[in-house]
């Protein structure tokens, strides 16, 4: 008996048939790539929050607002509660379920009639008493079906749990990339309120002169095109700042006080921080969908190895013990009353048109989809880091040359203007010089703005802040949606 014991513990431990995991590798290059639009590389960040990218304590009490309030943050939560309950529930059939079973009756031997909870009846009467426990039809998991299934449900929970982190860390993106646009719209809308009232002087010197003699009244009407010009992109800028506010504060989810938001994008641009992405590509491994595919990738394995073991018998059994008297003082708890029955069971469908099969061909198709989602995902993130490194590679070149375009354009607007004022010039050369201006004003600021929104998208693109990279790895935490706040 000794011996047969570590064989009986061996099978009731039972086996698995989860093929064994191997973290695919991943099908890009080791290395960023190199070239004309690349900037040398830097060494890469082992950790780091989201603070030490953006800069700006107003950005940073958005951003802490909003993980507090945001609706898709909460969903999120919601998702990971659940998915921590299927992952319990899955867990709780590997265990017996015990259940109780208390009754008492009183029956009449002549009549057959039966009264329960002991109330009288008419006639000689025989009294029982049944106290029983037991398990029901409760699987021996020799196979490791159950198992399996456990296992999957408990990669599912860290999927959802690394899902949600990949929420937050877009979450934070989307507020820093919305507050650098406000910025951008509003220096947009100065320029427009300044250009109209530079048209407006030029206007009023223009009336002078046409109406001294001096100049054609085409030069009025041309000097009315770029007032017109300015006060149409005044009311667009106007209406895209109050778009800006209203994006804000849904992505925040309360309001968002004026003091928070920047005043321009020469304000805001500077605050946030570059970011070395180093040489190797396997930084990509901890951003979090890429973790949430890998553990998608994980959970669906194990369904193959549930699919195996369903194709074996599904061992089973059902025990019940209890105490039965008709007396409930003197004979009930005596070992004269106690009984007990076990009864094994074995289910294995003899003939089931290809089922069992036809189950794991598609838990090998789901693998094969999961194994293809994770591939792509870890291809996205690198072409996303690498287009993120390309324009970082020449935004500076471009904005030096902006920034000189700028300059020169002012220059000439203000030579051609002292031309005109001392009537060397006509004035379409110097509206010319006025519209080249303006342009080149506005470009500077979208190239403002996309150099800092470039930051922001290494910093989302390497998915690397220490508040949300860390994969989970133990047991299953009592406050999932901790993780995410």
């Amino acid at each position: 008996m000794k011996r047969l014991a570590p064989v009986l513990l061996a099978l009731l431990a039972g086996c698995s048939f989860v093929p064994k995991y191997q973290r695919p590798a991943p099908p890009v290059p080791a290395t960023w790539p190199q070239g004309a639009a690349y900037a040398p590389a830097g060494e890469p960040l082992p950790s780091l929050s989201y603070p030490d990218v953006f800069r700006d304590p107003r950005l940073q009490t958005i951003i802490t607002r909003a993980l507090a309030n945001n609706r898709d943050l909460r969903i999120a939560a919601a998702n990971i509660a659940a998915a921590r309950g299927q992952y319990r529930v899955a867990r709780a059939d590997r265990f017996p379920t015990l259940g109780s079973n208390n009754t008492g009756s009183v029956i009449d031997p002549g009549t057959g009639r039966t009264n329960n909870n002991g109330a009288p009846v008419i006639g000689g009467e025989r009294t029982t008493f049944n106290l029983s426990f037991g398990a029901t039809a409760f699987e021996i998991d020799l196979f490791g079906r159950v198992a399996a299934l456990a296992q999957a449900a408990r990669n599912q929970y860290f999927a959802s749990e690394a899902g949600a982190r990949a929420t937050r860390l877009t979450l934070v993106g989307d507020i820093a990339t919305a507050w650098l646009q406000y910025g951008a719209d509003q220096s947009l809308l100065e320029l427009a309120r300044q250009t109209e009232r530079t048209a407006s002087d030029a206007i009023r010197l223009v009336r002078a002169r046409v109406d001294g003699g001096v100049a054609p009244r085409s030069d009025l009407t041309q000097a009315e095109t770029v007032l017109a010009l300015a006060r149409s992109n005044l009311a667009q800028q106007t209406t895209a700042v109050a778009q800006d506010v209203n994006a804000l504060e849904l992505l925040v989810g309360a309001p968002v006080e004026p003091a928070l938001l920047p005043a321009s994008i020469e304000q805001a641009g500077p605050t946030i921080a570059d970011l070395p992405a180093g040489t190797q590509s396997t930084l990509l491994l901890r951003r979090p969908d890429i973790v949430q595919a890998e553990y998608q990738l994980r959970a669906v394995n194990a369904q193959v190895g549930a699919a195996r073991a369903a194709m074996f018998p599904r061992i089973s059994f059902t025990a019940l013990g209890g105490l039965a008297s008709n007396n409930f003082i003197e004979q009930l708890f005596t070992t004269r009353a106690f009984n007990y029955s076990l009864i094994p069971g074995i289910n294995y469908p003899v003939f089931a048109g290809g089922r069992a099969k036809a189950n794991l061909a598609i838990a090998r198709a789901q693998f094969d989809a999961a194994l293809a989602t994770y591939e792509r995902s870890i291809q996205t993130a690198f072409r996303e880091v690498a287009d993120a490194l390309a324009r970082r590679g020449t935004i500076e070149a471009q904005l030096g040359a902006q920034n000189d375009l700028t300059r020169a354009a002012s220059e000439t607007f203000r030579l051609t203007e002292a031309r005109y004022r001392g009537g060397i010039d006509s004035y379409l050369a110097n509206l010319d010089a006025q519209r080249a201006l303006y342009q080149a004003q506005q470009t500077l600021v979208t190239t403002q703005l996309v150099a800092a929104a470039n930051r922001v998208a290494l910093y989302r693109a390497l998915g690397g802040d220490a508040l949300i990279d860390a994969a989970p790895t133990g047991p299953v935490p009592a406050t999932p949606a901790a993780a995410i706040r």
